[in-house]
């Protein structure tokens, strides 16, 4: 299901800023050769993830989900000169793509490329986060969630993508395992004193949370 024209996304992409030569060559390349480069934050959604990096100007950034590269170096723009930014990834050809990549960007000595399962690794960061982008297996939200606001700061920022899953997560009768769990962590969210929250819909849908 497409939930938002293309007239209107083609007309948001040619008024947004561009993206730079680094970032439109990932695309491009992602685009040409992977089979899933849906799977891409894109130009407007990565205009607007630097957009909330730069205003909340982040120390520590977690991604989950490192993918091609595209959104981790989207969401770096906001760091702090004394920033870094640590992003996991569990498949180790998206791994080998995304460091050559990083390599080529001004931010390479604040990346920091974990490969491994997000579940092992988080616990071992012993960081305060600033700055939070989940977009991985959809199964894993709410335990990534669980995971994660103890070890953000407060007034801290969480972005997690595909939030309404092609639209599928809008069919209460689709019980299929990703959006069911989708809808069990927008809900869970949902109940968390803690969280301020937003669902913005662009693209395939985002949940802002702000930890109160």
């Amino acid at each position: 299901m497409e939930l938002i024209s293309a007239a209107a996304e083609a007309y948001a992409d040619q008024y947004s800023s561009p993206e730079s030569e680094l970032l439109a060559a990932i695309a491009d390349a992602t685009k040409k050769n992977h089979p899933k480069a849906h799977m891409l934050s894109g130009h407007v959604q990565g205009r607007l993830l630097a957009f909330l990096s730069r205003l909340v100007a982040p120390r520590h950034i977690l991604e989950i989900g490192t993918f091609t590269g595209y959104s981790a170096l989207c969401l770096c723009e906001g760091l702090r000169q004394d920033g870094e930014l640590h992003t996991i990834e569990s498949r180790e050809e998206e791994v080998a793509t995304a460091q050559q990549y990083f390599n080529k960007s001004t931010y390479v000595q604040q990346i920091h490329l974990h490969h491994g399962q997000a579940t092992a690794l988080i616990p071992q960061l012993n960081i305060t986060w600033d700055l939070v982008f989940i977009d991985a297996d959809k199964t894993g939200y709410s335990t990534y969630y669980e995971l994660i606001m103890p070890r953000m700061r407060r007034g801290g920022l969480l972005i997690a993508d595909n939030i309404f899953f092609h639209g599928q997560v809008l069919d209460e009768h689709n019980n299929e395992k990703n959006p069911s769990a989708l809808r069990e962590f927008t809900q869970r969210v949902a109940a968390d004193a803690q969280a301020d929250r937003l669902i913005l819909t662009v693209r395939d849908g985002l949940l802002l949370v702000i930890k109160k």
